[in-house]
């Protein structure tokens, strides 16, 4: 699929947002109850997106103008992808990856890490990443991975 990957800006927050919790609502209610999507949701909105801007460098997949997927790296871990369900399976939360990886590799990060969903654990898996262990957050399962990135 044909999309650009470039950096996020503020005016993007809203947009972010809305692809996030889409997803969070469609993608991982699979392997969720609705209690942890709420509570993971309260994360997400525009403002928090626009704190997160601040604070990690986050990236944007778009298909014709239009922000479709997300990503994001803090020091050295991947944090929130999401791509919008329309879109997945297209190989845009790859291109993503590859972005993320070479941007830890150009920053010097030898080991990548990324407390992937129940949801995402397939997809990390694919691209390498490595089961280290569970974490638990009351009732919501986080699986923490990581890669070893070559330089």
């Amino acid at each position: 699929m044909d999309c650009l990957i470039r950096n996020a800006m503020n005016q993007d927050a809203s947009a972010i947002s809305r692809i996030i919790i889409g997803t969070l609502r469609e993608s991982n209610a699979q392997d969720y109850s609705s209690e942890i999507i709420d509570q993971v949701e309260l994360s997400f909105s525009p403002q928090a997106i626009l704190d997160l801007l601040s604070r990690r460098q986050v990236l944007v997949a778009t298909n014709d103008r239009h922000i479709v997927a997300t990503a994001s790296l803090d020091r050295d871990g991947v944090r929130s992808v999401f791509v919008d369900p329309i879109y997945q399976g297209r190989g845009i939360g790859r291109e993503l990856m590859a972005r993320i990886q070479s941007i830890a590799i150009k920053d010097g990060i030898n080991l990548l890490r990324v407390p992937s969903s129940i949801t995402a654990e397939g997809f990390y898996a694919s691209l390498g990443f490595k089961r280290i262990r569970d974490e638990f957050h009351e009732s919501e399962r986080t699986i923490i991975m990581a890669k070893q990135l070559v330089h």
